[in-house]
């Protein structure tokens, strides 16, 4: 997005990717247009995480600033995002059509007003689409949330909501360490940690009608937020 000189930045939107193209432009185009929709000085980062098709072409077609990230990890790739962010507030949504960038107001608001520091969707009040989450994911989500919640002491019911958002100040007080999918648990533990004011807000959960192969691995990636939960250490993404 055309940004004039010297102009500070409000918003980053930050997404990462992985064999995305499909589906990364359309992304793309929604958050350009709530950031025009609402005049925000914005910039859209989609960080590609070593995509084999033409993910990072397409994102820089539709306007996004893309990173290359060659490290695998949905954890790294957001860090790096935000590594590389310029926002004041900071915005992450997966780069798949399964979150709604065109309606970010209840995520940003809170940030913009400095309300609070973090904001964490909630799909399972926000409501799922048939389809978009398989019910082993569901059960494990609760579950893990759950775990969290009594871990870190904290009123989050979707520890692992792949659309959140956080203000840049806020993020320079988290030791950020995990590289992949446990990012998400980190994020919520690290701001429990410091005592960051965490709101939670309903968020609807699409399903994504383009041909793709998922990213999750069910017992996998639960084992990783369960060792994170109970031993606060990474795994490796190798």
């Amino acid at each position: 997005m055309h940004m004039e000189t010297g102009e500070k930045i409000e918003l980053s939107v930050i997404m990462p990717c992985l064999n995305e193209e499909s589906t990364v432009g359309y992304c793309v185009d929604e958050a350009l247009q709530f950031i025009q929709k609402y005049d925000i000085p914005g910039e859209i980062i989609v960080v590609d995480n070593g995509s084999e098709d033409l993910s990072a072409s397409v994102a820089a077609g539709h306007g996004a600033r893309v990173i290359t990230e060659k490290r695998k990890g949905y954890g790294r790739a957001i860090r790096t995002g935000i590594d590389n962010s310029s926002g004041r507030i900071l915005i992450i949504g997966d780069a798949d059509t399964t979150y709604d960038f065109l309606h970010l107001e209840e995520i940003f608001q809170p940030l913009s007003d400095n309300s609070y520091d973090m904001v964490i969707g909630n799909r399972y009040e926000g409501g799922m689409e048939r389809g978009a989450m398989p019910l082993t994911h569901r059960w494990g989500v609760c579950l893990l949330s759950f775990l969290g919640r009594r871990r870190y002491h904290v009123d989050v019911f979707d520890f692992h909501c792949g659309l959140r958002g956080i203000s840049a100040q806020a993020v320079k007080k988290l030791d950020f360490r995990t590289d992949g999918m446990e990012f998400a648990t980190e994020m919520i533990a690290e701001a429990a940690r410091r005592k960051l004011r965490i709101k939670q807000v309903p968020v609807a959960l699409r399903k994504c009608d383009y041909k793709r192969k998922s990213k999750l691995r069910t017992v996998r990636d639960g084992i990783r937020h369960l060792r994170y939960i109970y031993t606060g250490k990474k795994i490796s993404c190798k």
